[in-house]
């Protein structure tokens, strides 16, 4: 049986501490059994144990209980203390020691799908959410659409719309204003099969279908951009401005530079459908637990080793190729 005492100081030497652990039986549960509390006072045993009051003998006994055992939770929880704290200073002196090949991994508090107060994002369960992306307050994300890593789609002030088979590339921001010059405060709306290129700023704006926004673009507030336009790479859309379908704008501020030729606008529809496809198998890749991917390293590290030409130098030839057989499969070997 493990016991631990623990006995005060001679100023509280009334007051006696400690925990037995009973023996572990055979066939008993793994787990560590709870310890059994012991106390005494005055020579007077007390329980501990937790849902179980303690008895004293009289209101007198109990107060001065009380008091000893504020001072010696204030004891503990000051040792404590400082023990944290020298062990933080030893680390803090040791990394300073290290120099060039000191390492320190942070904790990351990185979450991708985030309410703000009681707005809660909604994503549909055939989306793909990057890891690394952010989607947080009233944001609603629509079948078979993207958003790829680092993007960022804040719905704190306002609501963010995005329709089906929609894909915002990577380091893109969507985000609404509470408040602009112009006094309209308006949702952003992001319609089907839209292609929204890397590192885009959408700011208040209105994306209808089959729209295609390049890549570093800025849409500031009030912009709309028709069904099958183009706004071109590193273009600036100025507040309240209308691009018409079929029409390509682009510059700083942007301007109407040409209209969109047949085979344009067929590649605005393509591009959506190929991102889709493409944000299948990398929702595929990141749903993988850790066996998975540890399985498929042994694999890949197997068949690298065990190729057509590695078995020609060898002279030996196999009628069928090597392979591993998971873990989970019963009728591994």
């Amino acid at each position: 049986m493990e016991s631990l005492t623990v006995n005060a100081p001679k100023s509280h030497n009334l007051l006696r501490i400690g925990y037995s652990l009973p023996p572990a039986t055979v066939g008993s549960n793994p787990k560590r059994p709870t310890p059994h509390w012991l106390a005494t006072y005055e020579n007077k045993p007390l329980s501990l144990n937790k849902g179980k009051n303690t008895q004293f003998g009289n209101p007198g006994e109990e107060n001065a209980y009380k008091k000893k055992m504020g001072s010696f939770g204030r004891a503990f929880y000051t040792v404590g203390f400082w023990i944290r704290e020298t062990g933080q200073a030893l680390d803090r002196l040791g990394s300073r020691l290290q120099g060039n090949y000191f390492f320190q991994e942070q904790l990351s508090r990185h979450r991708t799908l985030m309410n703000v107060f009681d707005k809660v994002p909604v994503v549909d369960k055939d989306a793909f959410v990057a890891p690394s992306a952010s989607i947080l307050g009233d944001v609603h994300v629509g079948r078979g659409s993207s958003i790829w890593y680092g993007c960022v789609l804040r719905g704190d002030v306002n609501s963010i719309n995005i329709g089906s088979g929609t894909n915002i590339q990577d380091n893109s921001l969507v985000h609404v204003a509470k408040s602009n010059l112009s006094g309209k405060v308006l949702p952003i709306l992001i319609g089907d099969n839209v292609t929204v290129g890397h590192s885009a700023v959408l700011h208040g704006c209105t994306v209808e279908d089959e729209s295609f926004v390049g890549m570093g673009a800025t849409l500031l507030d009030g912009v709309v951009v028709e069904k099958h336009a183009m706004v071109a790479a590193g273009a600036l859309v100025r507040q309240n401005t209308r691009i018409p379908a079929g029409e390509v704008w682009g510059g700083n501020p942007a301007r109407f530079l040409r209209k969109l030729t047949e085979g344009e606008i067929a590649f605005i529809s393509q591009s959506a459908i190929n991102y889709a496809n493409l944000a299948q198998l990398h929702a595929s890749e990141n749903a993988k637990g850790f066996d998975k991917v540890e399985f498929e390293k042994v694999l890949r590290k197997k068949f690298s080793r065990r190729d057509e030409e590695y078995d020609s130098m060898l002279g030996v030839v196999r009628q069928t190729a090597p392979e591993l057989v998971h873990s989970d499969n019963p009728k591994a070997a």
